[in-house]
């Protein structure tokens, strides 16, 4: 993903990534598709720059103008027609592996999490901060690949956690030192390469079948929410103090409270 705003989710990324893996999977010479961000990290998720701050003036392709009042069903065809695009890699033919350095945050984690396999560097950090306002994570993989008690968790509170965290919790397949990170994924590509091309495929249609069932029904009831959370009374206010003090001291606002010198430590928050 090219290197802007952190690498934020415009109103062209979501075909752009689809396009782009969809190309892979037409070239026999792909055997394995890795995905990373340019830059200072994997993605920053949608750019608040465009969405929040625009959303009162409707400036912004995919915002609706607060003062029109909420249209769901236009909002759902938007957020759906995105997650079907970041699913392009959850459905893809050929492997498909995230490779995160940086952060992973909010609509980024939704790109990572539908990859196959995750490898982050140890200190890189994922989570999805808009659970506390402003959001509800679309392609509902946190609970498939947590479970409900830890998905339950980290919506709960938003926390960002580190890549050696996500291991542990089982979020992600392996977190490595930074210096290690390139090597431990092409070490794993060309594992995967050396595997004839359909039984890969075959492989992944029977796992992501058995997946595919719960992910369906839940990705529907999140994107209802999502648009629900950006334009309830709490997700109304926060685009206004965006708009107003700009996003990230609405963002300062949304996170900071209840998150203590101690509740950092206990819960390895690194938000």
């Amino acid at each position: 993903m090219a290197s802007t705003h952190f690498n934020a989710i415009n109103a062209a990324l979501p075909q752009d990534l689809r396009n782009a893996v969809r190309r892979a999977n037409a070239d026999p010479h792909v055997r394995c598709i890795v995905l990373s961000g340019a830059g200072q990290g994997f993605c920053g998720g949608y750019d608040l720059d465009l969405y929040a701050q625009s959303a009162t003036r409707g400036s912004t392709e995919g915002s609706q103008e607060l003062s029109k009042g909420y249209d769901a069903l236009l909002d759902y065809q938007g957020m759906h027609e995105n997650t079907e695009c970041f699913m392009e890699l959850f459905r893809s033919h050929k492997p498909t592996i995230a490779k995160i350095h940086g952060a992973a945050v909010a609509g980024g984690s939704d790109i990572a999490l539908c990859c196959d396999l995750v490898v982050m560097a140890v200190d890189a950090r994922i989570g999805y901060p808009p659970a506390r306002v402003w959001g509800c994570p679309t392609t509902a993989m946190w609970a498939l690949r947590l479970g409900v008690e830890k998905a339950k968790r980290m919506l709960f509170t938003g926390d960002l956690i580190s890549g050696t965290d996500a291991e542990r919790m089982g979020l992600i397949l392996k977190a490595v030192p930074l210096a290690e990170l390139d090597d431990t994924v092409r070490s794993l590509t060309e594992r995967i390469a050396s595997v004839p091309a359909d039984q890969n495929w075959m492989h992944k249609q029977v796992i992501n079948g058995f997946a595919e069932g719960q992910l369906i029904q839940a990705q529907k009831l999140a994107t209802v929410f999502d648009g629900i959370t950006r334009n309830n009374p709490s997700g109304v206010a926060f685009q206004q103090l965006a708009q107003k003090d700009g996003f990230k001291a609405a963002i300062a606002a949304r996170d900071q409270p209840g998150r203590t010198g101690e509740y950092r430590k206990t819960w390895k928050s690194v938000l």
